[in-house]
């Protein structure tokens, strides 16, 4: 079995400018910056045969390459904040991709994503973090931009969870159109 997601990596300069906001917040669990991206779509856990058939209705998706923009901060949770993340400018091309993967891997045979696709990158896990330094944090980061990514393409990537956190790895790239 494979835990796998379709997602877009970043570059290290990326990685580097988002984990240099992981920190001022007791109790948060850091991801490694090595595994900031972007998950497009949650796969979850399936058989080496039907990776290889994600794999080939993936290889089939079109479309055109774009700029991505990250910008500002929140949490998920609501009154119990349980992930901080950096977001993602709405952009049609993104929009679209997602759909195109989404339909891909319903044709794979792959049941439809029932979660509302929100973009965004998760900095951190929490537990009971205190109200003052999430606050904090998020008002010092809330006109947080970076440098438009222009991405190129998107991958299949494996999650293989470990103590220390999960580890992932690339297993397949596509490219986007010019």
């Amino acid at each position: 079995m494979l835990r796998l997601f379709v997602g877009i990596e970043f570059p290290p300069e990326l990685k580097l400018r988002l984990s240099l906001l992981c920190s001022g917040i007791a109790g948060a669990r850091w991801l490694d910056p090595g595994n900031f991206h972007l998950t497009v779509r949650f796969i979850g856990e399936v058989a080496e045969d039907v990776a290889a058939d994600v794999d080939e209705a993936l290889a089939r998706v079109k479309a055109p390459r774009f700029p991505l923009r990250l910008a500002g901060a929140g949490v998920f949770g609501g009154n119990r904040p349980n992930a901080l993340w950096v977001g993602v400018e709405r952009d049609p091309a993104l929009v679209a991709l997602r759909d195109k993967i989404e339909l891909a891997l319903i044709r794979a045979g792959l049941a439809p994503d029932q979660r509302k696709f929100a973009p965004h990158v998760t900095l951190a896990r929490l537990r009971d973090p205190a109200p003052g330094e999430l606050g904090y944090f998020l008002a010092a980061h809330a006109q947080f931009r970076a440098d438009p990514l222009p991405v190129e393409q998107f991958s299949l990537i494996a999650s293989f969870p470990t103590k220390a956190g999960s580890v992932y790895e690339d297993q397949a790239d596509y490219r986007l159109t010019g």
